[in-house]
């Protein structure tokens, strides 16, 4: 049954609900503020399917670990679906079971900025995703029986990568590029930490963390409005706002003053090179030139990379990534390289066609291209409740969730100017830092 409460509209601007303030509004999106305690809500009504979705992000990463505890973030949010005050196997509320009961599709994921706890669901169950996430926000059991099998699960996650010459080449490059900060470590953590961090350690990170003034709850998809910040208010007005600051994260990597590389000789069939440059933080301008430039070089038959390294039978394959961070990021090519090719030729082949853009940038053609093949990259990402809800958490996660709605606007102010620009500010060799992956039993060249 819905909570009965009292909701307050304003017929003229029907943004003015009982407990929350309007913030802003932008792609039909609303903010609105739980003033009990802070929590950021934003909402989008689509009656398009009789599905919702709902997701609470938290400002809390892998960026937010230090020495000791690294993969603490990922663990606990394992440890945040073994049960809390009111849904747990005691109670016979546990948490899968309610969700899957009801037909729900339902997920953690944790990042370098950001973890976050989404249901997807039949839009009458709105409420019971709700629930569960306000009550384990602040009553989370975190029980040490619990952690010891998770730990397992996690353990037996970090081996699979381990396993992945993609995963151990991507890990050392970004642990060679940054030296100070936490991007030096991957979300996953490093092995030691993850057997050996205690639960009271993961207690205190979640009550460090895990409060509504650190949050964004979101929903999307078929709900009234109204009624959906009634219940947010029910549910998470339980909670205060913590009494501390949230403590911020204030390590700045230093100026790289020279390349960098790194070496991983392992047992494999398939030998990798990444070449990887510094980008900055996420909300910085340059960060949209950087996604056209990405597919300039990789996207398609017809991008640079594959014309001067698949065609020419050099690689199998090709992958490029420039994923906005809420500090600096990382603008990386992998080639993972067919069994004759030498490692030194693909990495010249890489730093040659930078120097080429540097040189003479990329031509009109180029960039009408890509800014298509952004329009429908995005229109994509953006079918289904979903799919809209996780493209905001990531905007969310590096600082202002309007990244997602003026995206493409941004992206189509972009000339060939400033992506010349922008390579011959960060795309320089005395930035770079490459990484070989290389099967031992294949020659280093």
């Amino acid at each position: 049954m819905k909570a009965q409460l009292q909701i307050y509209m304003s017929r003229k601007n029907n943004k003015t609900f009982h407990g929350f303030k309007f913030v802003k509004s932008s792609g039909g999106i609303e903010e609105y503020t739980l003033q009990k305690n802070d929590l950021t809500v934003l909402v989008l009504e689509d009656h398009s399917t009789p599905v919702a979705t709902f997701m609470v992000t938290y400002h809390v990463g892998s960026r937010n670990e230090a020495i000791g505890y690294t993969g603490s973030t990922h663990l606990l949010e394992h440890l945040m679906f073994k049960g809390s005050r009111n849904f747990n196997k005691e109670k016979g509320t546990a948490i899968w079971t309610e969700l899957q009961n009801i037909g729900a599709q339902i997920n953690a994921t944790t990042w370098n900025d950001r973890t976050n706890y989404f249901e997807v669901v039949p839009s009458e169950h709105l409420e019971r995703a709700i629930a569960i996430e306000a009550d384990r926000m602040r009553f989370a059991f975190l029980r040490d029986e619990d952690r010891q099998p998770e730990m397992t699960v996690v353990r037996n996650e970090y081996e699979r990568g381990e396993n992945s010459p993609f995963d151990v080449l991507d890990k050392n490059i970004w642990a060679t590029a940054y030296q100070a900060h936490p991007y030096h470590h991957s979300t996953i953590g490093w092995r030691s930490d993850i057997e050996n961090v205690s639960t009271e350690r993961l207690q205190e990170f979640y009550h460090t963390y895990y409060w509504p003034n650190n949050a964004t709850a979101t929903i999307i998809g078929d709900f009234n409005k109204a009624e959906a910040l009634a219940l947010i208010k029910n549910y998470f007005g339980e909670h205060n706002a913590s009494k501390n600051d949230i403590p911020g994260m204030y390590t700045e990597e230093p100026e790289q003053e020279g390349p960098r590389r790194t070496v991983v000789k392992r047992a494999g069939q398939t030998g990798v090179v990444g070449v990887g440059h510094k980008t900055p933080e996420g909300l910085h301008e340059d960060t949209y030139a950087f996604q056209l430039l990405g597919k300039i070089l990789s996207e398609g038959k017809t991008s640079r990379f594959y014309k001067t390294i698949v065609d020419r039978g050099l690689a199998t394959s090709l992958l490029m990534y420039d994923f906005p961070l809420k500090d600096n990021g990382m603008f990386i090519t992998y080639t993972f390289l067919t069994p004759d090719t030498d490692h030194q030729t693909v990495e010249d082949i890489v730093l040659e066609e930078y120097k080429k853009i540097i040189n003479g940038g990329v031509t009109k053609e180029e960039i009408a291209r890509a800014k298509a093949q952004t329009r429908a990259s995005v229109a994509f990402s953006r079918d289904g409740s979903y799919a809209v809800a996780s493209a905001l958490n990531e905007a969310i996660a590096i600082g202002d969730w309007t990244f997602y709605t003026t995206f493409m606007d941004h992206i189509e102010k972009v000339s060939t100017k400033d992506i010349q620009r922008v390579a011959k500010k960060y795309l320089v060799e005395e930035k770079s830092t490459t990484g070989w992956f290389v099967p031992k039993t294949t020659k280093m060249g």
